[in-house]
């Protein structure tokens, strides 16, 4: 079985209080994958990043002092093209920190050995590798991929950091 899983490709990571040129740029990868997984029958994994309005109060608000995806803002709903291309057919995780471990151990209870569990997304410095990592950790027989095309950094810099650190954990990094 193949899944996939579209971290955080929400309106406030892509145009809006944290977005940037290089979300943008990713939107029609996502989008494509996103229909290519639909097309073979595959599940498609959503998740999405969730804080309240006493964000600034948190742990992260006082490191990361930018309010973004606060729950039923335009922020924080998926961004257009994602959301048409998901069509609401996505599983969605709500998840107000880096990674989702329910979603982890939902895999964990779902696939089998050899399974390919693909991510794609923002951000690959934070999200995206805090879940793959998650994955890997719930499901080490499966084949943890990430398409370095199809996620975007904070930075190129911290971005290619990232693929090296999944690499090194063994997850496969498609286009590095």
């Amino acid at each position: 079985m193949r899944y996939l899983i579209v971290v955080d490709m929400q309106n406030d990571f892509v145009t809006g209080s944290l977005g940037s040129k290089m979300a943008e740029m990713i939107v029609p990868a996502v989008c494509e994958k996103i229909r290519s997984y639909k097309a073979q029958g595959s599940t498609v994994f959503m998740t999405l990043d969730t804080h309240f309005k006493d964000y600034l109060e948190t742990p992260e608000g006082k490191k990361l002092p930018v309010e973004h995806c606060i729950k039923g803002t335009e922020g924080w709903q998926p961004e257009t093209q994602v959301a048409e291309a998901i069509g609401g057919s996505a599983e969605v995780y709500e998840k107000s920190t880096f990674g989702s471990a329910e979603l982890a151990q939902h895999l964990a209870e779902i696939t089998k050995a050899g399974d390919e569990i693909e991510l794609c997304g923002l951000c690959t410095d934070i999200c995206v590798v805090s879940n793959a990592l998650l994955i890997k950790a719930f499901c080490p027989e499966c084949e943890v991929i990430v398409d370095a095309n199809a996620c975007a950094g904070v930075t190129e810099e911290s971005h290619k950091a990232a693929l090296v650190t999944m690499a090194s954990c063994q997850c496969r990094i498609d286009n590095f």
